[in-house]
């Protein structure tokens, strides 16, 4: 009786171990740690170099980390640790200078994108700070819907709009406050006034989009 038992266990046994080398084989994969099109075709450390337009060498880039990002939409530049920009005229004479915590440039839209303690100098005094500012450069003009500061040897503007062109020496700040000199009222009456938004309200844009194009003004509203 027993050695019955034994038998048909062994039997059941068999019958398992036949079933399981039949079945086929389950490769068990996991989730790529990173989408694929967050890999970057190119990293650069410790980047110094000019950069040119039109074959005229127009800046000059210092930043610890670069990555270029193709396959990503729309393809980029990525400047994660920082960037610093020097600013030339034709002449290779440094106009201004252009930081920021991070930054991002958008290739086929030659569209940059600064973040975090956004700060710009040019040879003419003037200062400029903002968490967020847009660089043009079909347009060759700056913009920002963030709180933006503007400080020159004359005045000090605050507002949150703002848009400039490149050499930032013909600029608006709506829905501003700031305190003026004498002179600079006298002079500012006597310019023209420029045409701005009547709601100090604005929405923030979205991703990529580009303001009308109106005429610079460099009188405040």
């Amino acid at each position: 009786m027993e050695s019955r038992v034994v038998r048909n266990i062994l039997t059941v046994l068999i019958g398992l171990l036949g079933l399981l080398s039949c079945s086929e084989a389950q490769e068990h994969t996991a989730a790529a740690i990173r989408d694929q099109d967050s890999v970057s075709v190119m990293t650069s450390y410790g980047v110094n170099t000019l950069i040119s337009d039109s074959g005229v060498i127009k800046y000059r880039i210092v930043t610890e980390r670069w990555d270029v990002n193709t396959v990503r939409q729309p393809s980029r530049w990525e400047f994660m640790k920082g960037v610093f920009f020097e600013q030339f005229d034709q002449q290779f004479h440094v106009e201004g200078y252009i930081q920021a915590d991070t930054a991002w440039y958008y290739d086929q839209k030659k569209l940059w994108h600064l973040r975090g303690r956004v700060r710009i100098r040019n040879t003419s005094g003037l200062v400029y700070s903002s968490e967020e500012l847009y660089w043009d450069g079909l347009r060759h003009e700056f913009y920002s819907y963030s709180f933006s500061r503007v400080v020159t040897p004359e005045r000090t503007l605050q507002g949150t709009y703002f848009r400039s062109d490149e050499r930032m020496t013909h600029y608006l700040v709506s829905n501003s406050k700031g305190s003026f000199t004498t002179e600079s009222m006298k002079e500012d009456e006597s310019a023209p006034q420029s045409t701005v938004p009547q709601d100090s309200t604005m929405q923030q844009p979205q991703e990529f989009m580009r303001p009308q194009a109106v005429k610079h003004a460099r009188t405040t509203q």
